[in-house]
């Protein structure tokens, strides 16, 4: 089978959680991968003003920078959007625990 098949599998991998130590390796990843991507946001945006402001080509061009930094974004919301959510449904599930 092919690496690409596989993490695709793992990717696309419907069985639910088995206990909430997987739940939380899950919001750490998305977290870390959040992060990264609003981190390569700043960078990205910054190379882009910097390339604009001293009219030189940083590889590539200052609209192309502003591009990925736009890309990189809307990465960050979606991992932030997980971590929301999964936070969120971890503390529903522990508030109806505390309440029954």
């Amino acid at each position: 089978m092919s690496i690409i098949k596989e993490e695709l599998k793992a990717t696309v991998d419907p069985t639910p959680f088995k206990n909430r130590e997987e739940v939380k390796v899950e919001i750490r990843d998305c977290n870390r991968f959040a992060a990264v991507s609003q981190y390569a946001c700043f960078i990205f945006a910054a190379l882009g003003v910097i390339s604009d402001v001293v009219d030189v080509t940083l590889g590539l061009e200052s609209m192309s920078w502003f591009l990925l930094a736009i890309v990189a974004g809307l990465n960050a919301i979606i991992g932030h959007t997980h971590v929301v959510v999964a936070k969120h449904l971890l503390g529903i599930e522990a508030k109806s625990k505390q309440e029954s």
